[in-house]
């Protein structure tokens, strides 16, 4: 049977901590973007503008989606260890397996995201192509 330690799940924070820092900069930097185009679209009205927010508004809530799976994530390792450490282990077992899911629809979430930025990238380059 495979046995837990209180280092398997903690093996887990480092790249956590990393993810969770990269989806913060990609949602300061949508922010960033939303208010740019919405100071934009009140002094100049332009339906491109209202595409763009939408566009963003949906990458928010990926991000923050993301944001969330990861941090359950985060939690389910620090409930796993402490069943660890009260040698619950079957418990302590299924928490970090909840956690290695939890860690994966994260990354799924954010392959889902990307491939929308993508998108919307494309679609700018397209407009400034056909100039």
């Amino acid at each position: 049977m495979f046995e837990l330690s209180l280092t398997t799940p903690s093996l887990l924070f480092s790249a956590i901590s990393l993810i969770m820092l990269a989806y913060t900069n990609r949602f300061l930097s949508y922010a960033s973007v939303v208010r740019t185009l919405k100071e934009k679209h009140m002094k100049e009205p332009d339906p491109r503008n209202l595409a763009q927010i939408d566009n963003l508004r949906k990458r928010l809530y990926l991000t923050r989606a993301m944001q969330i799976l990861g941090i359950s994530s985060l939690l389910f390792c620090v409930i796993s260890m402490f069943f660890v450490y009260i040698l619950w282990y079957i418990p302590a077992i299924w928490f970090f397996g909840i956690a290695l899911i939890l860690l994966a629809a994260s990354l799924c979430v954010c392959i889902w995201e990307i491939n929308i930025s993508v998108k919307a990238l494309e679609l700018h380059l397209q407009d400034i192509s056909s100039k």
